[in-house]
């Protein structure tokens, strides 16, 4: 747990060995490889270019992975708990939400989420972010990858 009280406006998780070390890294070192390839035009230069790119996509896309993962047990933890929170005729209607509505409504307390999911169903809150900035009363989630 962390000293800050959570809220939309502090909510984002920065992973410092991702975020801070291991893409700048790597950031860095296609501009190197690419100014040595300019430099030396040889296939060997253009080949490490290419080496470069790739591990930058290979971390890029094991973060990616690992955040559609975290969302879609977001998605699972949400649908158990909006079936014991809310009323029998919005349960019914549990299906029609989608993942990124979910994922907002995490941050919601069970005194506002009802609300929050029938403006949901409306077409009012259609995007995680959304959902985000309308919760009042911040239901803080500190293990987010």
């Amino acid at each position: 747990m962390t000293a800050t009280t959570q809220s939309y406006a502090n909510h984002r998780r920065v992973f410092p060995l991702y975020h801070l070390f291991a893409l700048p890294v790597l950031l860095a070192h296609v501009v190197v490889t690419l100014v040595g390839a300019v430099r030396e035009p040889r296939l060997w230069t253009f080949w490490m270019v290419v080496v470069a790119v790739g591990l930058v996509a290979a971390v890029v896309a094991n973060r990616a992975s690992t955040l559609i993962v975290q969302n879609r047990v977001i998605g699972l933890e949400m649908r158990l708990r909006l079936a014991t929170v809310l009323p029998v005729e919005l349960c019914q209607r549990i299906p029609e939400l989608d993942i990124k509505q979910l994922v907002g409504l995490r941050y919601a307390g069970d005194a506002e989420v009802t609300g929050l999911v029938e403006r949901c169903l409306r077409g009012e809150l259609t995007t995680a972010d959304a959902v985000k900035r309308a919760v009042r009363q911040w239901r803080p989630d500190y293990v987010r990858a």
